[in-house]
């Protein structure tokens, strides 16, 4: 009896976080809408700005003329893709409260448990998959990647996308409206993209934005897919000096931002 028991009680859950992933995974596929604007900004972006630096911004590392802006700025370009999309993936829940859908889970015998686990997995699943594809254009900004090293970014952009979908859920489960969620990611977490390294160099910048970037939690991400995709970059413009710390302070904050959702959540009793 006691094993039919826990089979049930598994089903309860499981079953729901899976079909809600599938449901975020659903929406995301038929809105090309969602699908160009979450793809086309970071490229656009990276295009533009690139091109605009490459003529004058050089990083040592990768040669003895180092690295253009183009190749330097592509890192975070990824990053700021699977920013983008995690923000996307996470807006729908202020609709979902407001249609119902939301108080509908959370009286199922699935509850809470469910609705975090879909939801975070199915927007990260989503943000993670961008993040691949923009991935596969390294060369095209003059970065050698080989399979190894694309598993490897491969498994630091799901650690991000877990993370930044996880800190959005947080958020939009607080805000009440879109106007006012986008209000917040802007403030917070777009200036905390630009503060991680992502467009310029930590080394030689101002003490006070090192400090900042110690404490921003981007900054651990970006660097570590940079040691990935860059090692001598790197080595010489990253503010670590090995991969192992910004890899483990990235693992530890994905854990903390699942962590803080899930007491969002469940202390909303509404």
């Amino acid at each position: 009896m006691r094993i039919v028991h826990n089979r049930s009680v598994t089903g309860t859950w499981l079953a729901p976080i899976g079909a809600l992933w599938w449901r975020e995974i659903l929406h995301f596929v038929r809105r090309p809408s969602r699908i160009a604007s979450a793809v086309g900004s970071p490229l656009l972006f990276w295009w533009l700005l690139g091109s605009g630096f490459a003529g004058s911004f050089r990083v040592p590392g990768g040669g003895a003329e180092g690295v253009d802006f183009l190749s330097y700025f592509f890192p975070g370009t990824v990053v700021l893709l699977v920013l983008f999309a995690a923000i996307f993936s996470t807006i729908s829940v202020i609709e979902e409260r407001r249609t119902g859908f939301l108080q509908g889970i959370r009286v199922a015998p699935s509850g809470s448990r469910a609705l975090i686990g879909g939801k975070v997995l199915g927007g990260a699943s989503v943000a993670w998959l961008q993040g691949l594809v923009l991935l596969l254009l390294a060369p095209w900004a003059g970065i050698e990647v080989g399979v190894d090293g694309f598993l490897a970014a491969a498994g630091i952009l799901a650690l991000l996308a877990v993370a930044l979908t996880a800190v959005g859920l947080a958020c939009a489960w607080r805000v009440r409206s879109t106007q006012g969620f986008h209000g917040v990611m802007n403030l917070v977490l777009v200036p905390a993209w630009m503060l991680s390294g992502a467009i310029f160099p930590l080394q030689g910048s101002a003490p006070w934005i090192r400090t900042i970037a110690w404490a921003d939690p981007l900054t651990y991400g970006v660097s570590a897919l940079r040691w990935v995709l860059q090692p001598e970059v790197a080595r010489t413009a990253g503010p670590f000096q090995e991969i192992l710390w910004p890899l483990s302070v990235t693992a530890v904050l994905t854990v903390a931002a699942f962590g803080l959702v899930w007491l969002t959540v469940r202390r909303d009793r509404e």
